[in-house]
């Protein structure tokens, strides 16, 4: 069956899943208001992008990066580029801003403002997320804070 049927049949359409997306991306993300999780994405949403070591799994990992993001990011804000919605999937390409104040993973704050990309897929089932895929450029956003040395370039010894 044609998947943009298929999700029609369920009671989903393209608009409320986009529409799902972007509030998450808001709320969750740019606001930093976990609470918003648990109505949005499924008891059993799985996670398929690799998370910061010592995250939980599910929901609650998607919660703890919250707040991990938000710790070492206070201003952070997720753009939506690009958005495409075919069926029960949602495509999306967003650019990440923020200015590093807050310590994270047990570095000081470096007070530098660097941006990274981020693709994300979801899919939707019963009008909630229940999995997730994504590519976040973790290594763009650590060569700008200095956290790792550019190729070529020799790394700096510790203090």
């Amino acid at each position: 069956m044609h998947a943009a049927l298929a999700a029609k049949e369920e009671g989903m359409s393209a608009e409320s899943n986009e529409t799902a997306y972007r509030r998450l991306t808001e709320e969750a993300f740019n606001r930093g208001n976990v609470a918003v999780i648990d109505e949005m994405l499924s008891a059993d949403f799985e996670e398929h992008e690799n998370l910061p070591p010592g995250l939980p799994s599910g929901r609650e990992g998607v919660k703890a990066l919250v707040g991990f993001l938000h710790a070492g990011f206070p201003d952070i804000k997720h753009t939506v580029e690009d958005l495409t919605v075919d069926g029960d999937k949602v495509w999306a390409r967003l650019t990440v801003a923020a200015t590093n104040t807050g310590s994270m993973m047990g570095q000081p704050p470096t007070g530098k403002r660097v941006t990274w990309d981020v693709i994300d897929i979801v899919r939707f089932a019963g009008g909630k997320i229940v999995e997730h895929w994504g590519v976040t450029d973790v290594w763009g956003m650590m060569l700008q804070l200095g956290a790792v040395p550019a190729p070529g370039q020799p790394a700096q010894a510790s203090r």
